[in-house]
C-alpha cells in the first residue's frame, strides 16, 4: 500500500445469511480526499463503513492506514475517528466533563484544538448535553472528534435530522477545522446535495457494488445535461442514461457524449450529484449490475 493511501478495500464482500450485502468492492482512498459514498437505503454503505472500521469481518482484504482494522483495531483508531448516525452522548454530563474525560482516555486528543471548534457555536462549557438541541449536540460531537489528531475521519449520515443551519454549520465546521493535504473524509448522507461543493470524489454504491467512481473534477469530461423547453420532443438514444420533467423544463443526461453534440438542442452544463445519483439507480434497477 502507498505512503498516500489511507484506506485500501480490496475485493470485500459480505453476506448475512443468503443476502450478499456487499459484492467485490474495490475502494483506495488516499490523503487530501473528501469522498461521498452515495447509495439508496440499504445499498451496503453502512456495512461497507463498519468493515472499515473493523466492527464487522468480511472476505477480502481491508487496510485502514496500514492496518487489518478487526485485528489492529485499537492501533487504527488512534488515527481514524468516526460519527454515526445514531451517535449518542451522556444526557447528564457538562461539555468540561466531556472534554476532560476525552483528554483523559484518548492520547491524541487536543483539548486546545476542540474548544477552538466549540467557538462558533453557542455551546458553553457549564452545558450540560441535556440541555443541547439536537443541531446543537451534533456539534458538541464534532467538537470531540476534531480534538482527536486523526488521519481518516468516517461520517454516516453525520447531520441527519438537524435543519438547514446545523448542517451548514456542520460542514463549515468540518472543512475549517479538519481537512487538509494529509487528511481524508468519507460522508454517507441523503442530502446529497448539500455536499456537492465538498466532495473531491464521487462514489455510488447500490446492491452492495460500487457503481460509480470518479474524481468530481472530471464529471464534465464524461457526463452532460441538457436543459430544454418541457414541451420539446426532441429524442435521443445515444448515451442516454436518465431523463425528468418539471413544469419549466425537460432535463436529459447524459454519458460519453461530447457536448458539441447537444448544443444546438438546449443549454448544457454538468449534471448535479442528485441528477446522476438518481440516472444511476435508475439503470442499476433496470439492469440488475454494475453499470461503471
Amino acid at each position: 500500500m502507498s505512503n498516500s493511501t489511507l484506506l485500501s478495500v480490496s475485493n470485500v464482500s459480505k453476506s448475512y445469511g443468503s443476502k450478499q450485502v456487499l459484492a467485490d468492492v474495490n475502494l483506495n482512498i488516499s490523503g487530501g480526499e473528501i469522498v461521498g459514498l452515495i447509495g439508496p437505503n440499504g445499498a451496503g454503505k453502512s456495512t461497507l463503513l463498519k468493515a472499515v472500521l473493523g466492527l464487522i469481518g468480511v472476505d477480502g482484504d481491508i487496510r485502514t492506514l496500514g492496518y487489518k482494522p478487526t485485528s489492529s483495531r485499537a492501533k487504527m483508531l488512534e488515527k481514524v475517528s468516526y460519527i454515526a448516525d445514531v451517535a449518542s452522548l451522556p444526557e447528564w454530563i457538562t461539555v468540561k466533563r466531556l472534554l476532560g474525560y476525552m483528554q483523559g482516555v484518548h492520547s491524541e486528543f487536543d483539548l486546545a484544538k476542540a474548544n477552538r471548534s466549540l467557538e462558533s457555536t453557542e455551546i458553553t462549557l457549564a452545558h450540560k448535553v441535556s440541555q443541547l438541541s439536537k443541531g446543537m449536540k451534533a456539534q458538541l460531537h464534532l467538537a470531540l472528534i476534531l480534538g482527536v489528531d486523526a488521519d481518516l475521519l468516517v461520517l454516516d449520515e453525520p447531520t441527519l435530522g438537524l435543519d438547514i443551519v446545523h448542517r451548514t454549520s456542520f460542514y463549515n465546521n468540518l472543512i475549517n477545522n479538519f481537512f487538509d493535504p494529509q487528511h481524508s473524509i468519507i460522508i454517507t448522507t441523503h442530502q446529497v446535495e448539500e455536499i456537492e461543493d465538498l466532495l473531491t470524489r464521487l462514489v455510488f454504491i447500490n446492491s452492495g457494488k460500487i457503481t460509480l467512481d470518479i474524481p468530481t473534477a472530471d464529471l464534465n469530461e464524461y457526463f452532460i445535461a441538457v436543459d430544454m423547453a418541457p414541451d420539446s420532443n426532441a429524442g435521443f438514444t445515444d448515451g442516454l442514461i436518465y431523463e425528468y420533467k418539471t413544469p419549466a423544463m425537460r432535463t436529459l443526461i447524459f454519458k460519453d457524449l461530447p457536448a458539441n453534440a447537444l448544443a444546438s438542442v438546449g443549454a448544457t452544463r454538468t449534471p448535479s450529484f442528485t441528477e446522476l445519483f438518481l440516472a444511476y439507480n435508475q439503470i442499476d434497477k433496470n439492469r440488475g449490475g454494475n453499470v461503471q
